[in-house]
């Protein structure tokens, strides 16, 4: 593995452990026992190395706020997909856990959250309304919209809050409480099987 790599990679553990602002370049360093000189030479501070975390936790999700328009998704593959949002978003976790101040501190990172979110938005309101044409999903725009914007929070802040509350943070949570937000404004088959497959990932 490359040294830039490895700085990443060493980075990432660390923030997701102790928190990004606890953890100094110096740290990172000497972990990986390497100079500070030499981790200088990859990443210029702490700024442009969270942006490098940042762009790796971009590229990783672009396949999946991206799904080709013409395949066909069984039920169970809406629920791939978020459980598959919602793995990346704990792998990449320090990024939300105190969202609002990185991003104040880094107005880059700001705008590249921002254009994330807005990506995740529409590949979610893209597969409502798939479900909506199958005859699966029987709320109108309206609440469908306002639907988008709480499984956004949910995904974004839903870990956290379980560290906030003693919680190990599990991911199959995240993904029961996106498809119990869902259920309600599902036709009855659909949310007959909803409601059973998410009571599973919550015994998981």
């Amino acid at each position: 593995m490359k040294t830039r790599d490895r700085i990443l990679e060493c980075a990432l553990q660390l923030f997701n452990q102790q928190g990004e602002p606890n953890v100094s370049t110096l740290e990172i360093a000497n972990e990986l026992e390497i100079s500070p000189g030499n981790l200088y030479y990859h990443f210029h501070g702490k700024e442009p190395l969270i942006l490098g975390l940042f762009e790796r936790f971009q590229a990783d999700l672009a396949p999946l706020l991206d799904p080709p328009p013409e395949v066909q998704l069984d039920v169970e593959d809406y629920w791939l997909f978020l459980h598959l949002i919602v793995e990346k978003l704990a792998h990449y976790r320090f990024l939300f856990q105190d969202l609002s101040n990185l991003a104040g501190r880094l107005p880059k990172l700001a705008r590249g959250i921002r254009q994330w979110l807005n990506a995740l938005k529409r590949t979610l309101a893209g597969l409502l309304a798939r479900l909506k044409a199958e005859g699966q999903l029987l709320s109108d725009t309206h609440a469908l919209g306002q639907l988008v914007e709480q499984i956004t929070l949910t995904l974004l802040f839903s870990l956290d809050y379980q560290r906030i509350i003693g919680s190990t943070g599990e991911s199959r949570l995240v993904v029961y409480q996106v498809m119990m937000l869902v259920a309600p404004h599902l036709a009855p088959d659909s949310r007959y099987a909803a409601e059973h497959l998410a009571q599973r990932y919550l015994e998981a």
